[in-house]
Order: C-alpha cells, then sequence, then structure tokens
C-alpha cells in the first residue's frame, strides 16, 4: 500500500499524471479540486469565499485519505502541495497505515505552456482559468515543497507523459512487494 502526494502548480499536469497512475495501481485518487469545487458549488447561495472554502475541502481531504487508508487502500492525493504543513500531514498517515510515502511533483516552469493548458481544459469552478502575472507564476512554481531526506520524483512535465511514466510507475511501486 502506498500514499502518493502529487506536487505541482496547476495545468502541469498532475491530475493526468495521477489518473494514470491510479489504472495501473488500482489507487483511489482524492482529487482537491473535485472537492473544493462540490463544495463551492453547494454553498455558492451563502456566498462562502474561495480561500474558507480551500480551508473546508483540505480537512475533507484529509479525512477521505485517513478513511482510504484504513481500508486498506492505495490514495493519490491530487493538489498542489504548496504547504510545508502538507507533507507533514500526508506523511503521518502514511505511517499510521503503514503505508510507503511517495512524492511526485510535475514541474513545469513555462508560463506560455500552461496558460495554453489552463485555457483549454474543460475547467471545475476551483480552478484558475489562467495566470495573469509571470512573476506570480515564477514564485509559484519555484515554492512548491519537496520532502527532504526522502526519495522522491520531480518530472519535466512540459513533456509527454510517456516520456516519464515509466520511471513514476518503477518509484511508486518501489517497496511494495516488501509490505
Amino acid at each position: 500500500m502506498f500514499f502518493l502526494q502529487m506536487a505541482g502548480f496547476p495545468g502541469s499536469g498532475k491530475s493526468t499524471l495521477a489518473h494514470s497512475v491510479a489504472k495501473r495501481t488500482g489507487a483511489v485518487i482524492v482529487d482537491h479540486d473535485v472537492v473544493k469545487s462540490a463544495l463551492l458549488e453547494s454553498l455558492e447561495a451563502q456566498g462562502v469565499n474561495p480561500q474558507t472554502a480551500g480551508k473546508i475541502s483540505y480537512g475533507i481531504d484529509w479525512s477521505l485519505i485517513d478513511f482510504h487508508l484504513s481500508l486498506g487502500h492505495s490514495v493519490i492525493f491530487d493538489s498542489p502541495c504548496l504547504y510545508a504543513e502538507m507533507l507533514g500531514k500526508g506523511m503521518r498517515l502514511a505511517e499510521k497505515y503503514n503505508a510507503n510515502y511517495k512524492y511526485v511533483e510535475c514541474y513545469l516552469n513555462d508560463f506560455q505552456i500552461i496558460n495554453e493548458r489552463l485555457k483549454k481544459r474543460k475547467r471545475k469552478i476551483s480552478q484558475i482559468p489562467e495566470v495573469l502575472s509571470e512573476k506570480v507564476f515564477s514564485v509559484a512554481v519555484d515554492s512548491s515543497e519537496r520532502p527532504l531526506n526522502i526519495e522522491h520524483v520531480v518530472v519535466d512535465s512540459s513533456k509527454a507523459m510517456e516520456v516519464y511514466l515509466d520511471e513514476v510507475m518503477e518509484y511508486v511501486l518501489k517497496n511494495e512487494i516488501e509490505k
């Protein structure tokens, strides 16, 4: 059993990669955008702001992750992972259920490509339609939290997923037979 924490800027390919890994492993995906969008749609009439909805939806995400891990399911958490406390929570939950902790970042430091992807995708209510500032984009891309002293994978998601999917699968499945 594993807990895979996905990371990367919106539009970098996290969800696409998460879906491919889930298809190959049978892992459950907890997608932050699905949870946050459902919450925003449900509470739209109450005027809940997106920041509050984001905080509440992360609480729901972590509860779902805990639940699925408790059942012995491998879990993929599809979220940007911009905060150190997210890494800590992920590692603690993996340890609680004796799951292999994994971290994969989709790294794409290209403002134009990100905006093209964001504009072309079918957008959920919680997702940004585009990045307005190249400076804000650069700061956000470089502020992604990575685990220290733990093996992790950072892929160049400007390339076709076929280029790095085998590497990600090998990393995710490493040590799975031992547990």
